[in-house]
């Protein structure tokens, strides 16, 4: 193949992906269509243009995100880099001027040796050049087309309607049990048992808590196929209790009788150390979710690592169309990179748009493929969406999907250290050559 590839998005991803690429002798044509044509979330010309805001989270390597940056930072990151020239006073978060931070990049963009950019919408994908696409979640409609010709229809989803997700060792199995509904299965789902009056304090304060707003473009045709749980309860006080809430085929160990009514969560990973809350996909405030859901008995500690959302954002099932590079497993010329690939968050899509044209120039120059484990927190975000799972939904930087540590340690704090520490550790011996 030609040493030129095409990236298709200067959104965070493509931004990224087009600037390792170049920086590596590879010619790049970059489409961006926002010039002639704008998405719903867009408001101005610059790339890499922040939408909900100008944080791109915690610094600290007590926090995954600030892992996150960190590991960037190793790896050459140039938007990072932007970023940390970019950056306002927001206690330990990184935070920039949103205009100085995009107008930096589209600058170095347009100036770059080996960068062409096409100011133009992407319709055709090419059979003989690479391409990545990084096209983000408010992908073209002519576009999302060619994708669905490529891949399949239920491969591709058009609205992330997602439930909370905790840690294992954050919910309190005192209180909590684990059977499945009936004695069917293994008893894979642990079960949040509630009396009358808890769930009446419950109810009582779901349906009154503070709802996030929809933009225009999100409110058509979000809930025709998933009611968000505020939304079951509104119906009718008791209609929970017939629905994700229903306490029927489950008898509670500790007193032998069914409960009132029941959460249920189900494993989110392999490991088994995350947990999706099952039927709570949701459209409340962050803060709210924290509030409301932490009255759930067993879950009052609840360590969130992603809360529920309800939006319209276009992604790909990357758990079964794409390898461990970012490459479609049916294409050998096609990659995604970018919050369509269910990688959520500013971080992230910096994160998978440089690990992807990393190794789209590493095999247009003959060398070895750049994969790193889930030690790290790039390769464990890069772990998470490419490894199979019944129902993929997006996840952004945490902890819950690094590695564990060979040693239990209590103190959440003095973990999270280590576990950055040990992968900086890692990444600063996997990158010679990169």
């Amino acid at each position: 193949m030609k040493k030129e590839v095409i990236v298709v998005g200067a959104g965070l991803a493509g931004s990224e992906a087009a600037y390792q690429l170049a920086k590596r002798g590879i010619k790049v044509k970059l489409y961006e269509m926002k010039a002639k044509q704008k998405t719903p979330a867009h408001s101005k010309d610059y790339y890499s243009e922040l939408v909900c805001s100008n944080s791109l989270g915690s610094d600290s390597l007590e926090n995954a995100s600030g892992l996150m940056k960190e590991e960037l930072r190793i790896l050459g990151s140039m938007l990072i880099e932007v970023a940390d020239r970019n950056r306002v006073p927001a206690g330990q978060a990184l935070a920039v001027d949103r205009d100085g931070f995009s107008e930096e990049i589209t600058k170095i963009l347009k100036n770059m040796e080996n960068i062409e950019i096409i100011e133009e919408e992407f319709t055709e994908i090419p059979e003989d050049k690479i391409v990545i696409i990084a096209s983000g979640p408010l992908t073209s409609d002519k576009l999302f087309e060619k994708i669905s010709e490529i891949t399949d229809e239920e491969s591709l989803y058009f609205y992330d309607a997602a439930a909370p997700i905790v840690t294992f060792e954050s919910i309190n199995m005192d209180i909590a049990y684990f059977q499945s509904r009936y004695g069917k299965g293994d008893g894979e789902y642990i079960n949040c048992p509630m009396n009358k009056e808890e769930y009446y304090n419950f109810y009582n304060e779901l349906i009154k808590a503070e709802r996030a707003e929809l933009k225009n473009f999100e409110k058509e045709k979000l809930f025709d196929a998933c009611m968000p749980i505020e939304k079951i309860a509104m119906s009718g006080e008791k209609t929970m209790t017939f629905g994700p809430l229903k306490p029927k085929g489950l008898i509670n160990p500790k007193t032998d009788k069914m409960d009132y009514a029941v959460v249920q969560l189900r494993q989110d990973d392999k490991e088994g150390k995350l947990y999706n809350i099952v039927g709570f996909q949701t459209n409340l405030k962050f803060g709210e979710q924290k509030r409301v859901f932490s009255m759930i008995p067993g879950l009052e500690n609840a360590e969130f690592v992603r809360y529920g959302v309800m939006h319209r954002n276009t992604f790909i099932n990357s758990t079964k169309l794409l390898d461990k590079t970012l490459k479609l497993k049916n294409k050998d010329n096609i990659y995604f990179a970018g919050q369509i690939t269910g990688g959520e968050g500013y971080v992230t899509a910096i994160a998978t748009g440089m690990y992807a044209a990393i190794n789209v120039a590493n095999r247009l120059n003959g060398e070895k493929e750049f994969i790193l484990e889930d030690i790290s927190e790039i390769g464990a975000i890069v772990n998470y969406i490419t490894e199979e799972k019944k129902k993929f939904q997006p996840m952004g930087a945490n902890f819950g999907i690094i590695r564990s540590l060979d040693e239990n340690i209590r103190d959440k704090k003095e973990k999270y250290r280590r576990l950055s520490q040990r992968a900086i550790e890692y990444l600063k011996k996997s990158i010679k050559g990169v």
